[in-house]
């Protein structure tokens, strides 16, 4: 009977050890990114190239990397992001540096008195066909 428990542990072990089943994350290459102006109460949907920069009112946004979770796995979109804003001309005020979760956006330290940004989507070469 020990040895059976030792079998047993052996197998689950090894079962445990050899099964990976977590998928690799997606690498984007567009953004989609929702802006609502405060002051306006205007809201735009905008799609940014991964490596590429935008200019939205004061604000310049810079996309670095986009990951999407697989499509077996919770739904998650994270993506590394610069946001500038324009404090006079041509001369930029680093406003946010870092990680915005599509499913968290309160979670976040993006504060701006005109603007609200949210993480919409990730989007691969398969959503794109």
């Amino acid at each position: 009977m020990e040895t059976l428990k030792k079998i047993f542990f052996i197998l689950l072990f090894t079962f445990l050890i050899f099964n990976n089943s977590y998928s690799e994350s997606l690498k984007g290459h567009v953004v989609a990114i929702q802006i609502l102006d405060k002051i306006t109460s205007r809201l735009e949907n905008i799609e940014i190239i991964v490596g590429e920069t935008i200019r939205f009112g004061s604000l310049q946004i810079e996309i670095f990397q986009c990951i999407k979770r697989p499509p077996e796995e919770i739904p998650e979109d994270f993506v590394l992001m610069r946001i500038n804003d324009e404090i006079s001309s041509d001369k930029f005020k680093r406003i946010f540096q870092g990680w915005m979760i599509s499913s968290s956006p309160a979670v976040t330290p993006f504060e701006h008195p005109t603007y609200d940004v949210w993480i919409k989507d990730c989007k691969i070469d398969i959503d794109s066909e």
